[in-house]
C-alpha cells in the first residue's frame, strides 16, 4: 500500500543505489586510470573519502529529485507545476567541482552568484550573468548543469528557455518582430513560473534592439506586496566577445610564473569589461544592458590546457559506460589544435568536439 508523501526517504534512496548502474560507486570491471597518474589539481587525486562524500552528496541530490518526480506522478493534486528550486540547489557545489574542468573563477562566481540571489527574501532585480571566453571552455555546459540543479526536467523545463541569437533571430529586419516574441516569451514564462531561467546564447550576435527589449526585465522593481514572495528570474548571457583578451591575460600569466589556480578576478575583469565596451563588431557592449550596469556578473571562462582536455575525455567514456585506458585519453587529447604556435598551451576547441572523437576507441 502506498504511503503519503512524507515516507522516508530512505526507501527510495536504497532503490536509487539498487538501480545505479554498474561502476557508479566503484571500479564495476572498468579500466580506470592508474594511481597517480592524473593530472595534479584534477579530480582523480582526490582522496576516497572526499570522493565518497561527494558521491554521497550527489546520491542525496539524485533521491530528492526523483522522489519529487514520483511524488507528482502519484499525487499530483500536491504538486506544483512552477517547481520552485532550493535557496541552495544541494547538487550544484559537487557537480561545479567534479565535473567542470580548468575553470576555478566560473566554478566560485556562479556558485556564489546563484546562492546569494535565491537565498533573498525578496529580490528586486533579476539576477544577470554574462559567460565570456572561447567556443568549448563550458558556458552551455555549466547554463546546463544550473538549469538541471534548478529544475527536474534541466533544459526541458517549462519555466526555462533557451534562444540562440542566429537560430531565433536571424534576420535584423524582422527585429520588431523578434521584441514582440521575445517581451512576450518572457512574461508568458514568468507568469507560468515562479523562478525562471533564461538563456541567451550567442549574445554578442544579438540585435541592439532586442538587447533594449531586456531592460524592462532587468531594471530593479519595487515589489507590489511587500509580504508576498517575489517571483525570481535568471537571465544567462553566453559570448564568445572577449575571449582573446582572456587568454592573453592567462598566457601572460603564465610566462611570468604563475600557475592557472592563481589567477584572480583583479587579472581578469578590467580588461574583459573594457574589451567588451570596446569592441567594434559587437553590439553587446555599447548595449543598454552594459552602460547602466545591468549585468550582474562578467564571468570569464579561461582557455583549456591539454590536461584539461584528458579530464573531458574521460568523463565523455564515463558518461556512456565505455572502457578507457590512459593511452586513448592521451590520443584524444593530442587529436586537438593547440595555440599559441609556439608555446601550444590551449586547445583552440576547448573540450568541445572531444564527445565526438571517443568513437575512434569504441570495440
Amino acid at each position: 500500500m502506498l504511503r503519503g508523501p512524507r515516507s522516508p526517504l530512505w526507501l527510495l534512496l536504497l532503490l536509487l543505489l539498487l538501480l545505479l548502474p554498474p561502476g557508479t560507486w566503484g571500479d564495476g570491471g572498468r579500466a580506470r586510470p592508474r594511481e597517480g597518474a592524473e593530472e595534479a589539481g584534477s579530480a582523480g587525486s582526490w582522496s576516497a573519502f572526499q570522493g565518497l562524500r561527494e558521491r554521497l552528496r550527489a546520491a542525496g541530490a539524485l533521491c530528492r529529485r526523483y522522489w519529487a518526480l514520483f511524488s507528482c506522478r502519484v499525487w499530483p493534486e500536491g504538486c506544483r507545476q512552477d517547481e520552485e528550486p532550493p535557496a541552495r540547489p544541494p547538487g550544484l557545489e559537487a557537480d561545479l567541482r567534479v565535473r567542470l574542468h580548468g575553470q576555478h573563477l566560473a566554478r566560485e562566481l556562479v556558485l556564489t552568484a546563484a546562492r546569494g540571489y535565491l537565498e533573498l527574501p525578496q529580490p528586486d532585480k533579476a539576477l544577470a550573468l554574462s559567460f565570456h571566453g572561447w567556443s568549448g571552455t563550458g558556458k552551455n555546459f555549466v547554463a546546463r548543469m544550473l538549469a538541471e540543479n534548478l529544475y527536474r526536467d534541466g533544459l526541458r523545463s517549462d519555466c526555462v528557455k533557451v534562444f540562440v541569437a542566429t537560430l531565433h533571430f536571424p534576420h535584423h529586419k524582422y527585429v520588431d518582430l523578434y521584441q514582440e516574441q521575445l517581451a512576450g516569451q518572457i512574461r508568458k514564462t514568468q507568469e507560468h513560473c515562479h523562478q525562471t531561467l533564461f538563456i541567451l546564447d550567442e549574445a554578442e550576435k544579438l540585435h541592439p534592439g532586442l538587447l533594449e527589449a531586456l531592460r524592462p526585465h532587468l531594471e530593479r522593481q519595487v515589489p507590489e506586496n511587500p509580504r508576498a514572495k517575489s517571483p525570481r528570474t535568471i537571465f544567462l548571457f553566453l559570448s564568445n566577445l572577449g575571449g582573446n583578451i582572456i587568454n592573453e591575460v592567462v598566457l601572460n600569466l603564465l610566462k611570468a610564473g604563475w600557475s592557472r589556480e592563481e589567477i584572480g578576478m583583479e587579472h581578469l575583469e578590467p580588461q574583459l569589461q573594457a574589451g567588451i565596451v570596446e569592441a567594434t563588431d559587437s553590439g553587446f557592449g555599447h548595449s543598454c544592458l552594459v552602460k547602466e550596469n545591468l549585468i550582474d556578473f562578467f564571468i570569464p571562462f579561461l582557455p583549456l590546457e591539454y590536461r584539461h582536455v584528458r579530464l573531458c575525455a574521460r568523463d565523455a567514456f564515463l558518461s556512456q559506460e565505455l572502457l578507457y585506458t590512459e593511452e586513448a585519453l592521451d590520443e584524444i587529447a593530442k587529436m586537438m589544435v593547440y595555440v599559441p604556435k609556439e608555446e601550444q598551451l590551449f586547445s583552440s576547441q576547448g573540450c568541445k568536439s572531444v564527445s565526438q572523437r571517443i568513437n575512434y576507441f569504441m570495440p
